[in-house]
């Protein structure tokens, strides 16, 4: 959806989609946003996640849960191999 080199990446996909008999081509997405920022001599990595208001209700709690957890997941590892390198 959205790239500048070595600041910001962004793309949109259906949250949460694995049940495999379900079509979800149908269901608004939701957006991801992956921005870097200089900060203190390092670099922050924000991750945002947003349009999850569009989901219809019934999927919307889980698929907010789920994302959440997957990205807290998800920064734990980036973390992790940022230590060892």
């Amino acid at each position: 959806e959205r790239v500048e080199p070595e600041r910001v990446f962004s793309f949109r996909w259906h949250p949460y989609a694995i049940e495999p008999d379900v079509d979800y081509s149908q269901e608004p997405e939701t957006r991801v946003q992956f921005e870097l920022e200089d900060m203190n001599g390092g670099t922050l990595l924000k991750v945002v996640e947003s349009g999850f208001n569009a989901i219809p209700e019934a999927r919307r709690l889980k698929a907010f849960r789920m994302d959440s957890r997957g990205w807290d997941e998800q920064m734990a590892n980036i973390e992790a191999f940022l230590s060892k390198s």
